[in-house]
């Protein structure tokens, strides 16, 4: 069987060979540009302005028949880079980005006032992160509420088009959602401090600035729905160590199940990424109805064992993950690494409800000859008994 029919089997509950190995090659991806690594038949159909970019760092985009070949020549099932498939518009709020070195710098003008937010690129890390975040407390909130109030969004499905032509047998379309409200101010728009914050001092104006987000986040995912892909993910980054379950229920579940009730009707499958620390979430996320949690990183990374997170977890949910992207580094020796990945392997085919793939990517510093590795490990150890 192909990568793809054991995805697409593993995901419609059929009877595959063996287990399905993805890989999340992203940050990796991004770390070879930077470093100027990567090899150079993997940037033949890169246009000039494409490679003009890349030669800068800065997380380019890297896309294209070379992220294909980079997936095949590893065999690495391909689900990830997603992308949002559409643009984003404002009409009667002035939105300004500003990218100076490594510093990007977006000013947000509305009638009560601006907010600005400082992003920084990071080489030494080959990531962004924030410096400071656009939305500092409750008086704030007005401004967010303005911004997302003359907020739209228009369809742009040409990545997910070309991937349904180039990905082939490799793997599956996968595009995003917006996250749920609450997770976009988290992680995004003002931290876990200030939305702790916010909530306690001045709850009824936050949950009005939630309801005018999730108003327009669902005309985002309407055109999500329809994009030409198999999967669709909610991009929510979770961690119980960043959200609990109280503040999950109140502002997350909900919206998360009216959506993979959509997503499903819609004939697609449902995808939300957990890593970090799992318990209690990850049983939150499953009664909200993901066919996949992604991103799983078990013990002694993250605070599970992979058996562990089974028998929390419903039946349904397919678990997506196991491989600590840490572990794909030369500091993690080849006889530790076959050491955790052999027994891993055999309790995912066991289950029969999981996927063979990276908690949560593979981190700058992986080699190619490791991530090849996993390949030859499912081939030897990784067929379903018949």
């Amino acid at each position: 069987m192909t990568a793809r029919e054991r995805i697409l089997g593993m995901l419609k509950g059929e009877k595959i060979d063996r287990i399905p190995w993805c890989g999340d090659l992203a940050y990796w991806i991004d770390y070879l540009n930077d470093e100027k690594i990567m090899p150079e038949k993997y940037l033949r159909d890169q246009s000039l302005e494409e490679r003009e970019i890349l030669s800068q760092g800065l997380a380019a985009p890297f896309h294209g028949k070379g992220l294909m070949e980079l997936h095949r020549d590893l065999n690495v099932g391909f689900y990830l880079q997603g992308y949002f498939p559409f643009d984003t518009v404002y009409d009667g709020v002035e939105v300004v980005t500003e990218l100076k070195g490594t510093t990007r710098t977006t000013t947000v003008k509305t009638p009560y006032g601006d907010m600005q937010e400082v992003w920084e690129y990071v080489f030494t890390t080959h990531s962004w992160g924030p410096r400071i975040h656009m939305v500092k407390d409750e008086e704030d909130l007005k401004k967010v509420r303005y911004l997302y109030e003359h907020t739209f969004y228009e369809p742009n499905y040409k990545l997910a088009e070309e991937r349904t032509q180039i990905v082939g047998e490799q793997g599956v379309v996968l595009v995003y959602m917006p996250k749920c409200p609450i997770m976009e101010m988290i992680a995004l728009r003002a931290g876990i401090e200030s939305v702790t914050y916010m909530i306690m001092d001045a709850e009824e104006e936050w949950e009005e600035t939630i309801a005018v987000m999730e108003k327009k986040h669902g005309e985002a995912c309407e055109i999500a729905l329809k994009a030409p892909c198999e999967c669709i993910m909610i991009p929510d980054n979770l961690s119980s160590g960043s959200i609990g379950r109280n503040l999950y229920r109140k502002y997350a579940f909900d919206y998360s199940r009216k959506w993979t009730d959509r997503i499903r009707k819609a004939g697609k499958y449902s995808f939300v990424h957990l890593d970090g620390t799992v318990n209690p979430l990850l049983t939150e996320v499953c009664e909200a109805g993901f066919d996949v949690v992604e991103g799983l990183t078990p013990y002694p990374v993250g605070d599970m064992k992979y058996s562990q997170m089974r028998d929390i977890a419903n039946e349904k949910a397919i678990l997506w993950g196991g491989i600590p992207g840490g572990f794909f580094t030369p500091d993690y020796s080849d006889e530790a690494f076959d050491q955790f990945v052999i027994p891993l392997i055999e309790e995912m085919c066991r289950d029969g409800r999981s996927v063979l793939a990276v908690g949560d990517q593979v981190v700058p510093g992986a080699s190619f000859e490791r991530i090849r590795r996993v390949n030859e490990l499912a081939e030897k150890y990784g067929y379903y008994e018949k």
